[in-house]
């Protein structure tokens, strides 16, 4: 069995490899350019024991996704998983937006789930489970925040959409929807490394549970998603964020 985890050299993709290194099957890393990140995260979970490749590709694109899915297939022994963390970063008001851009990152953001799921079926078999990662931002509008939100919404429909093609042949796909992360995303969205600190610090103490959300909170919800345990979980969002959002 391989885990193909797209943005798994970087922040959550990252974070949710190195929690499952310790599983032992291969793990292909997935990344768009960032030479350097992927040579460090590969040697980062190789010195947590598992097997880790990673592959540039770039999701948003119809023949990268199928390249980066070929790829993890042919290191599959049995069933491939897919965890789909990979996003593009475009922070713009709608009415701003350079269309061609905020395109490109809805096909990203939203489509590129399709592209990677119809691509990998040779190797999606009885058992394989697909994890989206997915935001509040799916569901509420936030700031700046509607090219990833509008692209993450679009996933979650998707996902609604596949479970009827997937589910009869014992493929799950489901969605996780981690809180407040402190990622250089987070920088880039707020537009200032002090304008994201702000971001932080009012997020975890306005979290009910007093904290920003970390790596383990939404990963071992991943694990569990990829688990024989959630054999009848299908088309589900679970949000990882201690409460934040629920009103």
């Amino acid at each position: 069995m391989t885990i193909l985890i797209t943005g798994g050299t970087k922040g959550i993709g990252l974070a949710i490899a190195e929690h499952l290194a310790r599983r032992g099957e291969p793990l292909v890393l997935g990344y768009h350019s960032d030479e350097g990140a992927a040579s460090a995260a590969v040697a980062r979970l190789g010195g947590l024991g598992a097997q880790a490749q990673a592959v540039r590709a770039d999701v948003g694109s119809i023949e990268d996704a199928g390249r980066l899915v070929a790829a993890a297939g042919a290191a599959a022994d049995g069933p491939l998983h897919i965890v789909h963390s990979a996003a593009a970063i475009y922070p713009t008001a709608l009415l701003q937006a350079d269309l061609a851009k905020f395109t490109q990152a809805i096909e990203t953001n939203g489509l590129s789930l399709l592209y990677l799921v119809s691509q990998a079926q040779p190797w999606l078999k009885h058992g394989s489970s697909v994890v989206f990662i997915s935001s509040a931002g799916a569901r509420t509008a936030l700031a700046n925040y509607a090219a990833l939100g509008a692209g993450k919404a679009l996933a979650e429909s998707l996902i609604r959409y596949l479970v009827s093609e997937l589910a009869p042949r014992g493929v799950r796909i489901n969605a996780v929807a981690p809180g407040l992360v402190a990622t250089t995303s987070v920088a880039r969205m707020a537009g200032s490394e002090d304008a994201a600190a702000r971001v932080l610090e009012r997020g975890a103490r306005g979290n009910p549970s007093g904290r920003l959300t970390e790596g383990a909170d939404y990963a071992a919800v991943v694990e569990f998603l990829l688990s024989e345990a959630a054999g009848f979980v299908q088309g589900q969002v679970i949000h990882a964020n201690g409460g934040a959002w629920v009103g």
